[in-house]
């Protein structure tokens, strides 16, 4: 099958402190490389331009450096400053928001996301087991709720979602949707292959 790339360039959310799992899983050793690398070079083909958005630059792997978003705020983790560091980097009107520790979602899924966000400034997925907040387009409009968040001390991702226009697709393949947080999760996935 021949894939047609996405316009909208997709973002890979890479910053996070990895508590439950004890150490930097986007470093964990993942199929033939590291999990941010494998995300990264399979989502590749899927889009026009990808991303990376991260505390800092921690990826050998990534020679364009031009493909790497900062997080403007080094003492804060939360997904929220990185869409806001994300939508003040790029020019942009929509961009594609995935995690590093969801390395199955397929392009159909993707896809699907993608052809339903039209009229919407927020477009996610749904499976029966709950809501994939960080999988899904993103518009820029957000930015004016997330920078009076911001000012609010309020870094829940659910509160954007709540409050603003947003569509939630649902799908029914959790495998799909597997989040890597623990070790348990991260050896279940190391089955998948």
């Amino acid at each position: 099958m021949s894939l047609i790339p996405f316009e909208i360039p997709c973002v890979i959310l890479s910053g996070g402190k990895s508590s439950r799992m004890g150490e930097d899983k986007s470093l964990l050793p993942f199929s033939s490389s590291s999990l941010i690398e494998f995300q990264y070079k399979r989502l590749k083909p899927y889009f026009k331009d990808i991303f990376i958005s991260s505390k800092n630059d921690k990826f050998d792997f990534l020679d364009d450096k031009t493909k790497l978003i900062i997080d403007k705020n080094q003492d804060i983790y939360s997904p929220i400053l990185a869409l806001q560091t994300t939508f003040e980097t790029l020019d942009d009107e929509k961009v594609f928001i995935i995690t590093v520790d969801t390395p199955f979602i397929k392009y159909e899924t993707i896809k699907k996301l993608i052809d339903y966000s039209n009229n919407f400034e927020i477009t996610i997925a749904q499976t029966p087991f709950g809501t994939h907040n960080l999988c899904g387009v993103f518009s820029k409009l957000v930015l004016s709720t997330i920078e009076e968040m911001l000012e609010e001390n309020i870094h829940k991702i659910n509160f954007l979602i709540k409050n603003r226009n947003n569509n939630i697709i649902s799908f029914s393949n959790e495998d799909e949707f597997l989040n890597i947080n623990t070790k348990d999760e991260y050896i279940r996935s190391l089955s998948s292959f």
